[in-house]
């Protein structure tokens, strides 16, 4: 049983949802949009922080897929 099913919260400085996704803090990091707080290898999101994550970092991640093909 991982940490979001836990009930591990949101690292969006000042959200307090319980999050729903986690992600590599590198990854996490791609979104310059979001001010992320995160003081583990992990990053936590809740529903809404990751749909603003994956509409800012579209390109970047088309164009890493696009690197693997």
């Amino acid at each position: 049983m991982g940490r979001v099913n836990k009930g591990i919260s949101c690292s969006v400085q000042g959200c307090e949802e319980k999050a729903e996704r986690s992600m590599s803090e590198t990854k996490g990091m791609m979104a310059s949009d979001l001010d992320i707080v995160s003081s583990n290898k992990r990053v936590y999101l809740c529903r809404n922080h990751y749909k603003e994550w994956k509409k800012s970092t579209k390109d970047d991640r088309e164009n890493e897929r696009a690197r693997w093909k």
